[in-house]
């Protein structure tokens, strides 16, 4: 999609974070942006925000429900006449634990909000995107901690973002055998992100509630976690979402299937990795204290 002025973006949980930041690089390239999110005070909030930047319009939605999808499909329609870029968000996490620790709901929610959500918003979207016969573009955000190589620590959140990637190629390989629609995994890197993933339970809905008490020490928040590695000696780099929103709209006008800062550096990975597995070998390490 190399011309996105006067075309129609939908961004999930589009509300903070990455999804926020997405969403205002996308206006100021002249797209009309419909924000969606399961947080309806900070939407409203965003909304009214991002319309200094262009047009835009905003419907709370909960990804795990197909129904909301749908609505919101029909709201795009209704506002913009069409949808050209569909922008599956939406994440959540749960804490660090091993997945014996983990509960039934722990998976449920995750999975629930990070694979199905990404699964409605193509199957309430794509349908009628095809139909229009309008080029158009799907980005799945996934994570490198589970599409690229495993993050042992965050098994549930890991699983949830390998699936996405694997669905994103199936989804894309698809779509290019005979629609004008292709599609793209953004992996958001560069450096840690202060987002709302640090976060999420705070949207966890009751029904989905733990059924039992977090280990001690096995969340954290951002700030947490940063003055933690300071009493180590050590400095993270962090990204600037703005910076990496930007660098995902230029990876869209230039038709790359995989949207990533650092992208270079991820053959040697996978090469090594590849390596270990044709040895018979797990190529993700083994996490001392944990």
């Amino acid at each position: 999609m190399k011309e996105l002025r006067g075309k129609v973006a939908v961004v999930t949980g589009a509300a903070s974070g990455i999804g926020k930041a997405l969403a205002r690089a996308l206006l100021d390239e002249g797209m009309k942006v419909v924000l969606a999110d399961v947080e309806e005070p900070a939407l409203k909030a965003t909304a009214g925000e991002l319309s200094a930047h262009g047009e835009v319009t905003s419907q709370a939605v909960d990804v795990r429900r197909y129904e909301d999808l749908e609505a919101l499909a029909d709201h795009t329609w209704s506002s913009f006449g069409g949808c050209h870029l569909l922008c599956n968000n939406a994440g959540v996490s749960v804490a660090q634990l091993k997945v014996w620790e983990t509960t039934p709901n722990d998976w449920e929610w995750v999975h629930s909000v990070n694979v199905r959500g990404v699964m409605h918003g193509v199957q309430a979207f794509v349908p009628r995107m095809i139909e229009s016969g309008e080029e158009g573009l799907v980005v799945n955000t996934s994570s490198g901690d589970g599409g690229i190589q495993a993050l042992a620590t965050q098994s549930v959140y890991a699983s949830s973002k390998a699936a996405i990637s694997t669905l994103t190629e199936c989804l894309d390989a698809q779509l290019a055998a005979d629609t004008k629609l292709r599609a793209a995994i953004f992996y958001p890197s560069g450096g840690l992100l202060a987002t709302g993933i640090w976060t999420t339970k705070r949207n966890r809905p009751a029904e989905l509630a733990r059924e039992r008490e977090v280990p001690e020490g096995s969340e954290t928040t951002f700030d947490e976690f940063m003055e933690t590695m300071k009493k180590f000696g050590v400095e993270l780099p962090v990204q600037d979402l703005d910076e990496l929103a930007r660098f995902a709209v230029q990876g869209i006008k230039a038709g790359d299937f995989v949207i990533m800062i650092g992208r270079e550096n991820m053959e040697a990975q996978l090469t090594e990795r590849a390596k270990k597995l044709a040895r018979g070998e797990n190529p993700t390490g083994v996490i001392p204290g944990m």
